[in-house]
């Protein structure tokens, strides 16, 4: 039986997953991972060779034993556009099936009017196109916002809501995959970040409010929608606050610049980002004061998601880290304090995110996972 085909490209499949999830693994470890014969490997490798999918170079010596190859992505092989598009800024780059980020692209906002910022998306996508061809084979895009089949439902960060994101691909015939940046953030460090190995894993981070994702073997718990992790929609906060997505109480209105602003009795900051740093480069009593609230409204509500999830590990993005540093102790005396017994002598760690692109990489994680299934494979080497 060709190992190839067998099941479908299932072989092949499993082959290339090994690659988008651990860039420059070894042939010997493919083998040992999915259990080949050295056979039935080099074989398959061959194959995949032979449809530019992938390529293959010494791996360096280990001494005795028989000599092994890397595996990298083929020069000529299926490509992705990721985007990442934040609040005053959007970043893009073209990413091989081994997760490598190519022809890195950074642009500020000269105005953040939804069909202007959608029409400058469509320009990268439009240029990608025309460099790449048909290897270009998706657009993946990581939106500050609740995404739900494509469609953005609110942004508030942006000040947009109720946009089809489909716009930016409408015509080129590339398939569009659309998601919340800090679930993508998430996705990427439970690949290849801070949360690498755990089986379930909750990611936050915090810019302008919070957002996160719950991570099962690196796969994103998305809700019945695809709108899951709102995690700065709980309400851990005060129920006489009205939060702009429409309810009350928000865990957003806790833990931010807008937060500290309101205890140090100033007006709603234009960039709650800004602000928040601003205040942590204070050292006076009332910013120490302030920063002490907001880090103790942080830690306990990351207490309340480790007894509803129970996570082997969480990590924290953005501002959280900085936050968390400037007071330390009260962090933990929240965080801690927060759990139930069960989970007190052992809490699961709480670790600073590793990969300041967070987005951008888990954008490309997801695509790439869906260029690896046995269908995209097929439609692959009929065109070759």
């Amino acid at each position: 039986m060709n190992p190839v085909r067998r099941g479908q490209w299932q072989m092949a499949s499993d082959v290339l997953t090994q690659l988008t999830r651990q860039p420059g693994i070894t042939r010997a470890a493919v083998a040992r991972t999915l259990r080949l014969s050295t056979g039935s490997a080099t074989e398959v490798t061959a194959r995949l060779r032979d449809v530019h999918l992938v390529t293959e170079v010494p791996a360096p010596s280990q001494g005795r034993g028989r000599p092994t190859t890397l595996l990298r992505a083929h020069p000529e092989g299926p490509v992705v556009l990721a985007l990442d598009l934040r609040q005053s800024n959007w970043r893009s780059a073209i990413v091989t099936l081994d997760g490598s980020l190519q022809d890195p692209e950074y642009r500020r906002h000269r105005s953040r009017r939804p069909q202007v910022v959608l029409n400058n998306l469509r320009r990268q996508v439009e240029q990608a196109r025309q460099q790449y061809g048909d290897r270009l084979r998706m657009v993946s895009l990581a939106v500050p916002g609740t995404i739900r089949d494509n469609h953005l439902m609110q942004a508030p960060t942006l000040e947009w809501a109720e946009l089809d994101l489909e716009t930016i691909t409408e015509g080129t015939g590339l398939p569009l995959l659309a998601g919340n940046d800090a679930t993508l953030s998430g996705v990427a460090e439970a690949r290849t970040g801070a949360a690498a190995g755990a089986g379930t894993a909750l990611h936050l981070i915090i810019e302008v409010g919070i957002g996160g994702t719950l991570l099962i073997d690196g796969v994103p718990a998305q809700g019945a929608s695809g709108a899951g992790g709102e995690y700065g929609h709980v309400p851990f906060g005060d129920r006489s606050r009205a939060c702009p997505c429409g309810a009350r109480g928000c865990w957003d209105l806790e833990i931010d610049g807008r937060a500290l602003a309101r205890h140090l009795k100033q007006g709603r900051p234009d960039d709650p980002y800004a602000y928040t740093e601003e205040v942590l480069r204070r050292t006076d009593r009332s910013a120490r004061a302030a920063v002490t609230k907001v880090v103790s409204a942080l830690g306990s509500g990351i207490a309340g998601l480790v007894n509803a999830h129970d996570p082997d590990v969480i990590t924290i993005g953005g501002l959280a880290i900085p936050l968390r540093a400037a007071a330390e102790r009260t962090f933990k005396e929240a965080y801690e304090g927060g759990l139930m017994t069960f989970h007190r002598g052992s809490p699961p760690p709480v670790l600073p995110a590793t990969l300041p692109d967070g987005p951008l990489r888990g954008a490309a994680a997801l695509a790439l996972d869906q260029l690896t299934t046995e269908p995209a494979i097929a439609a692959w080497v009929a065109q070759r």
